[in-house]
């Protein structure tokens, strides 16, 4: 294949971390060595960046792009400076939420943490940073780059039957797991934030190698140059990519990175 890729863009959670939220060291070191080469590394991920700094400072390089709320924000780092951020009026969903109130709201609060409309639910699943409990009036009256709709109390069926009463046209949005539904403005997807990246640099998508593992990753593997889904990732999402690498647990995306940057 008479290609390279120019900008390797790497999705967080389940792609170069686990559960345990750290990424294995050898991934750290190709990562790193291929950033010095070169081909800037970029984090693409659906969380907000006081979620997703903690991945950033594994990776620990000189400076780099984070795509982060599934697009709708961009930042640069270290020092950390946002230069993109795409908002929405979460109002008409909160209009449905409030008919189911074991559902959390939350919303970024930018470099901070999160405001929440009650206590985010403990498990698998965190956001970091900061909690504010603030009312859902208030939560409905700013602008939001990521909306996160939380519920560990309802039953999968009942979780569907609330989404599917939303008004989501226009709106970028995308299922983060069991119980969790994450949305955004329609200009926000990861493809679009990396669109912000590769034009800063002077690149195309067909110059980016993509890496990821969830719904919220089909935008960004369709539009790079190689799109690359792990082995865990549903059928869906696998089937927009360009190749399937390893499942995480069994080395991931090494030897996807080892064929480029051998």
């Amino acid at each position: 294949m008479d290609w390279s890729p120019k900008l390797v863009a790497v999705d967080a959670d389940g792609t170069i971390i686990g559960r345990d939220e750290v990424i294995p060291p050898t991934l750290v070191a190709k990562l790193r060595q291929i950033d010095a080469s070169g081909v800037p590394v970029v984090l693409a991920t659906g969380r907000a960046w006081a979620s997703a700094q903690m991945v950033a400072d594994q990776l620990a390089l000189p400076w780099m792009y984070c795509v982060c709320n599934n697009g709708a924000t961009v930042v640069t780092y270290p020092p950390l400076r946002r230069i993109s951020n795409v908002t929405f009026d979460p109002a008409p969903i909160i209009a449905v939420v409030r008919d189911y109130p074991t559902t959390v709201v939350a919303v970024e609060d930018f470099g901070r943490g999160y405001f929440l409309s009650q206590p985010f639910p403990s498990g698998m699943y965190r956001l970091h940073g900061d909690h504010t409990i603030v009312p859902l009036d208030e939560l409905a009256a700013r602008p939001a780059s990521r909306l996160i709709l939380r519920d560990t109390t309802a039953t999968p069926a009942e979780f569907d039957a609330m989404i599917a009463r939303l008004d989501l046209t226009g709106l970028s949005h995308a299922r983060g797991g069991d119980g969790w539904y994450d949305i955004a403005s329609g200009a926000a997807g990861k493809d679009n934030g990396l669109t912000i990246v590769t034009t800063a640099l002077g690149l195309n998508p067909a110059d980016v190698l993509a890496f990821g593992d969830a719904d919220n990753d089909r935008t960004m593997l369709a539009w790079a140059g190689r799109g690359v889904a792990l082995g865990d990732a549903p059928a869906e999402v696998q089937a927009v990519a360009d190749a399937v690498a390893a499942p995480f647990a069994d080395g991931g995306i090494l030897a996807e990175l080892e064929r480029w940057f051998g």
